[in-house]
């Protein structure tokens, strides 16, 4: 199987042309009945040699990090992160292998937060400490982010792995809240201003996922993979903060105006979803209204069958909406207006 990206590679490399890479396209995208765009393509794994690989470095990396931990707090990191960019050197600068490529990025970031953070930790400066009211703590926080975001930048420069965007990213959202909390103060913030902070950094990364994504809108480029990446970290960070706020999070009941309010959240996630054709909305969102519909179900009398019906009308329901996608695409871009549309990737109709 090729992905998006492997033919483009190919076009760059001159192995076919760009009109043969196109036909093969538009002949993959009319046997599906729907454009390519709409099978949102992410490159994970190209055999069974990207798993092979990834368990073999998963495995160095936890020795390395065990042998640097017991030689200093920080050196676990440090290990952790040079190996990883060393490993990066091949099976992603020149052998492209996807899965391992995305592991090795998610060790060479936790490695570099590590080293900082151990280094703190081994000079008395932790901010896990007896007083969590603390702006020093905060400030260390944000600048460990930051430097973080600042590694993760350099590694992008040099191998250019999509979701090396979304990890950036997270890292700069995370040191602006830190930073956030330590002006105003740690005592001054409660549990809702820490959700409405992430809720805003969610919205912002979701705008970003969407310039990335209009610059693509045939998804057929690296650039529609970061996109992709970088949905799948507003996802969460969107949905947790607006279910907490609905009381899904605070127990094992909620009221009925609760649940419909969760599902009601849910089917807005939908269209959002059908329109700019990402499916990680409603992937982030699912336990809760699961959640929800499980209450609801309990509400009205079928405590022994509420899971299972939950299940049932909720997998039935994702089923159907895969099935008929492109169909109900249609029928929400063709409601978007012009400027609206035009940002959007293009329907089967």
């Amino acid at each position: 199987m090729y992905s998006e990206s492997d033919l483009t590679a190919a076009v760059a490399a001159g192995a076919i042309s760009a009109e043969a890479a196109q036909a093969l396209r538009n002949h993959a995208a009319a046997a599906r009945a729907a454009p390519a765009a709409d099978e949102e393509h992410f490159r994970l794994i190209t055999g069974f040699n990207d798993i092979f690989v990834s368990i073999a470095a998963v495995i160095l990396l936890v020795a390395v990090g065990w042998i640097g931990q017991a030689m200093h707090e920080a050196l676990a990191g440090l290990f952790v992160a040079a190996a990883a960019w060393g490993l990066a050197e091949f099976f992603t600068r020149q052998r492209r292998m996807a899965l391992p490529s995305i592991l090795l990025l998610l060790a060479f970031a936790g490695g570099v937060s590590a080293t900082l953070i151990g280094l703190l930790v081994a000079h008395g400066e932790s901010w896990f400490g007896s007083n969590p009211d603390d702006r020093i703590g905060a400030v260390l926080i944000g600048g460990t982010a930051l430097a973080t975001a600042g590694a993760i930048w350099l590694h992008w420069r040099r191998f250019m792995v999509p979701i090396t965007v979304a990890a950036g990213t997270a890292a700069l959202v995370g040191t602006v809240i830190a930073l956030i909390v330590a002006a105003v103060g740690p005592d001054n913030f409660s549990q809702t201003s820490v959700l409405a902070m992430v809720l805003a950094g969610g919205i912002g990364v979701f705008a970003l996922a969407m310039k990335w994504d209009r610059s693509d809108r045939e998804r057929q480029t690296r650039r529609s993979d970061v996109a992709f990446w970088l949905h799948l970290l507003a996802a969460p960070m969107i949905a947790h903060p607006l279910f907490s706020l609905l009381g899904v999070t605070d127990g094992d009941v909620i009221g009925i105006g609760a649940a419909v309010g969760v599902i009601a959240l849910y089917l807005a996630f939908g269209i959002v979803a059908l329109a700019i054709d990402r499916r990680a909305l409603l992937v982030s969102a699912l336990a809760y209204v699961l959640f929800a519909m499980t209450q609801l179900f309990r509400e009205f009398g079928a405590v022994e069958l509420n899971v299972a019906l939950t299940a049932l009308v909720i997998g039935s329901a994702l089923l159907m909406l895969s099935a008929f996608w492109q169909n109900a695409r249609s029928i929400i871009v063709g409601m978007l207006p012009d400027n609206a549309r035009a940002m959007v990737p293009a329907t089967a109709a």
